[in-house]
């Protein structure tokens, strides 16, 4: 098997990195790529230490089965074809593909066998606040399908990058100091501040992030649902949560809910609030499943469930979402 990962000194970069290793994923050769700046540059997997080339139009990708590819939207339209001339499947992170009609949007929870139709070679990975809500629809979906959705995210500095992380904590050492702090990355100072702004406006008011959650939920799920997001920014390093309204055509008790998540690969559920347990990205960064609690019924519908979901963007968000799509082609035979 060999492998290529674009943009791996990028935050998801790394994480594919990790994740390969951690789920010892089959590689004879690896291969690394990044843009001229970072090529060059030195990564070290499974003992041993690869170097950075840089990607340009030729043929380095012939004999590549995988290419994870997590260096922008830009970057993946002007490479795909270069990447997949030889026969490469390209698993891409960005929002390039996402929505084209001719590339399948997976989520292998949900829908893993649309990766095996890729009349291009492309396999887009959804968003990543996407991801980490669908893995939890989809149980429910099988108990009664879901209608309609209202969701507003809670989402961290990494959503942005390593260097949104690295400026969030640059602000709160600022702050401490009592110096103006940097801001960059994001419209306003994240320390102890809340933003309601995630990716660009629309027409509709809506941001491009919440639009994503509307199309994204319904080309993964094959589904007529509608959903209808607030994505914000908070000052938490890592993990996204998302507080979930989800409305079925027939009434769903608390408990059928629960036990089908407890049953759904991907889902842990972490229901005690008695006992405060619940939730919280402090605990789930890092963490392979999307991590569910405050399940109950939505007072203001009677075929309506609410609750509440944190999970690590940058990993099942993200690397670790592609690397199993990757896995399932292997376990199809595909390679």
């Amino acid at each position: 098997m060999k492998v290529a990962i674009v943009g791996v000194s990028g935050a998801v970069g790394q994480e594919f990195l990790r994740v390969l290793d951690e789920r010892n994923f089959p590689i004879d050769e690896l291969l690394l790529f990044g843009s001229s700046r970072s090529a060059g540059s030195k990564y070290s997997f499974r003992g041993n230490e690869y170097e950075v080339k840089e990607l340009k139009h030729n043929d380095d990708f012939k004999d590549v089965d995988i290419a994870f590819v997590s260096a922008g939207a830009g970057t993946s339209k002007e490479f795909a074809d270069t990447i997949t001339k030889h026969g490469a499947v390209m698993i891409d992170n960005s929002s390039a593909f996402r929505m084209d009609a001719d590339v399948p949007l997976v989520v292998p929870e949900c829908n893993a066998e649309d990766a095996l139709v890729r009349p291009r070679g492309i396999i887009a990975n959804p968003n990543c606040t996407t991801i980490m809500m669908v893995v939890v629809l989809a149980p429910i979906e099988k108990l009664s399908h879901i209608k309609n959705i209202h969701v507003a995210s809670y989402q961290s500095a990494s959503g942005a990058g390593a260097s949104a992380m690295a400026e969030l904590q640059t602000q709160y050492e600022q702050l401490a100091r009592g110096e103006e702090p940097t801001v960059e990355k994001f419209a306003y100072q994240l320390a102890y501040n809340v933003i309601p702004q995630i990716d660009v406006f629309q027409d509709n008011g809506y941001t491009k992030e919440e639009m994503k959650m509307f199309s994204e939920t319904q080309k993964i799920m094959h589904s007529d649902v509608k959903c209808s997001a607030m994505c914000v920014r908070i000052s938490s390093l890592r993990s996204h949560s998302e507080a979930v309204w989800i409305e079925t055509e027939k009434p769903l008790s608390v408990e059928e809910v629960q036990a089908a998540l407890v049953a759904a690969p991907g889902v842990t559920l972490q229901d005690d609030p008695a006992n405060k347990v619940y939730p919280m990205p402090l605990f789930t960064g890092g963490k392979d499943d999307i991590f569910v609690g405050r399940v109950r019924k939505d007072l203001s519908n009677d075929c309506g469930i609410t609750l509440w979901l944190s999970g690590d963007q940058i990993k099942k968000g993200a690397a670790l979402n592609a690397v199993q799509i990757a896995e399932y082609l292997v376990s199809k035979g595909e390679f």
